[in-house]
């Protein structure tokens, strides 16, 4: 009798911990999206619209449990972090982040996941070497990344689960390059600049910039940290319309899951094709000067290469087409 009860002590044990392991594996995650304001022309840096584009697709899918919400800019009432897997913040610069630099170290340092997208990973020096390392991995560093326009094409880390369900890809964005990196990052999305696929140089060009010709740059990149918890970055989003190019917002989505902690489908993260429709939901309102965003035109990519400049020809350009002033 001792015998039997043992062994339906030891089954009903089994089944508690076998139990318990499945609820931990299934639990939602909370993605939370901070949005900046706009701050370029209609369908540029539109933040509020790419965030509500890639919550909604996560929301949809059933594949990886996760509950995205969408907020603007900093939160004033900052217990919505609280509970949160992972933040995701795509602006300007550190117009979000900048209200919030303690929070965020305080979540980081207790797990929670952070991915910055375009503009948000250019934070200052300081600010990059005691936040954004450990954070993601990586920043903008003034005086040697720089932001041109080039037709990226994109291979995936296939050695990276957020390369799932992802194939190359080619498009036009502003692409950061030459972004400072700690030791710990591990690349998920790369490709190398040339003078071929240049579309132009930006309003920022550095020397070191000019000496990355024909090397590979990681757009997109990963850091897993001590503690196991893990962050992003991702330089690209500058154009609203390329997420609907289907492995350029694959890839993305892969990575804000697996910021949020949890394994990224073998297929990737399910998703589904972006109507012209949906891409104009949310569009910041630049009231007659707001435009209807097309759907990326296969033919962007036949372009003129423009020139890869010294920095001292790029100033001596942007030099020449500055307005005079008009005497009083």
């Amino acid at each position: 009798m001792k015998t039997s009860i043992a062994k339906l002590l030891s089954i009903l044990a089994l089944i508690f911990v076998v139990g318990s392991s499945t609820t931990a594996q299934e639990k939602e995650a909370k993605i939370v999206f901070l949005y900046g304001a706009k701050s370029h022309k209609s369908g540029d840096h539109e933040f509020k619209a790419g965030s509500h584009l890639l919550a909604k697709h996560l929301n949809k899918q059933s594949a990886v449990k996760v509950n995205a919400v969408v907020h603007a800019g900093w939160p004033k009432d900052e217990s919505i972090l609280d509970d949160a897997d992972a933040v995701v913040i795509y602006a300007d610069g550190t117009k979000v982040i900048k209200d919030g630099w303690e929070k965020m170290d305080e979540l980081t340092k207790k797990g929670v996941g952070c991915m910055m997208m375009h503009y948000a990973v250019h934070p200052n020096e300081a600010e990059g070497e005691k936040y954004y390392m450990p954070w993601i991995g990586g920043y903008f560093k003034n005086g040697s990344s720089a932001n041109p326009f080039w037709a990226a094409t994109i291979k995936a880390n296939k050695d990276h689960q957020c390369s799932h369900g992802v194939d190359d890809f080619c498009t036009i964005d502003e692409f950061y390059m030459n972004i400072e990196y700690s030791k710990r990052m591990v690349p998920i999305g790369t490709a190398t600049i040339t003078n071929k696929n240049l579309v132009r140089i930006n309003n920022i060009w550095t020397q070191g910039a000019y000496e990355e010709k024909d090397k590979p740059q990681h757009l997109l990149w990963s850091v897993t940290r001590p503690d196991g918890s893990r962050g992003a970055g991702f330089t690209g989003g500058h154009h609203h319309a390329n997420w609907a190019i289907e492995d350029y917002r694959q890839i993305v989505l892969n990575t804000i899951v697996w910021v949020a902690g949890k394994d990224v489908p073998k297929g990737g993260v399910p998703t589904y094709t972006v109507t012209e429709d949906e891409l104009n939901e949310n569009l910041d309102d630049y009231g007659p000067q707001t435009n209807r965003i097309k759907l990326p035109d296969p033919n962007r990519l036949n372009f003129t290469p423009g020139p890869w400049m010294t920095p001292e020809e790029h100033k001596a350009s942007r030099a020449k087409r500055k307005p005079k002033k008009k005497k009083k």
